[in-house]
């Protein structure tokens, strides 16, 4: 089921139905590879065991510490340096600080993988709260020739990461804001980014 713009007290009734993109599974899953933070998890299909306040959330979801967001890796290429992440819920850098969390468990380990281009697909992430910009300028510096891209953010978060100066970091907006990335390969889609990436730089 696709939320993308949908009222988020809608998505609230319908976490528990939202799956993670399952289409991209032929290509790669975060359990099965080695190199991911993710490896070796186990999911069932029956037990909701997360939740995002009191509404339960679909158990594929992973849970890296954080009270409010949750995320799948969707793809990781290590020898294209690519890293797809979807993200659901309410990400809360104010309270619980979850950009730490996020760079601490799952960036940092996936850059030392040699990850240095990062999407985040955020259509289902519903409200965002900032705090200071420390680790998304760790996160920047340790990418060095890297990017990260902000997929498909609601237009009151992509403001309030905007009003917070995290545009400084993260590249959002504008042709990042219109991409139907389900229709593409995950190997397309990183390409394709880049190459907007490369225009925007230029």
């Amino acid at each position: 089921m696709i939320a993308n713009f949908a009222r988020p007290n809608t998505i609230f009734r319908l976490l528990h139905t939202l799956e993670p993109h399952y289409n991209w599974r032929s290509f790669y899953t975060a359990e099965d590879d080695d190199r991911s933070p993710f490896h070796g998890r186990e999911y069932s299909e029956f037990e909701f065991t997360d939740a995002l306040y009191d509404h339960v959330l679909h158990p594929q979801w992973d849970n890296f510490g954080s009270a409010t967001l949750y995320m799948k890796l969707l793809y990781a290429d290590y020898d294209g340096h690519y890293a797809i992440i979807e993200l659901i819920g309410e990400w809360n850098d104010l309270l619980y600080n979850d950009i730490m969390l996020l760079k601490r468990d799952i960036i940092d380990h996936l850059i030392h993988e040699g990850i240095t281009r990062f999407v985040l697909i955020g259509e289902n992430v519903l409200n965002f709260h900032a705090s200071d910009e420390e680790y998304y300028a760790e996160w920047f510096e340790d990418i060095e020739d890297g990017w990260i891209i902000g997929l498909n953010f609601r237009q009151h978060v992509m403001d309030e990461m905007q009003d917070a100066q995290l545009d400084w970091y993260i590249n959002f907006g504008g042709a990042f804001q219109q991409t139907d990335w389900r229709t593409h390969s995950p190997m397309d889609l990183c390409d394709r980014l880049n190459g907007l990436v490369m225009r925007r730089i230029g």
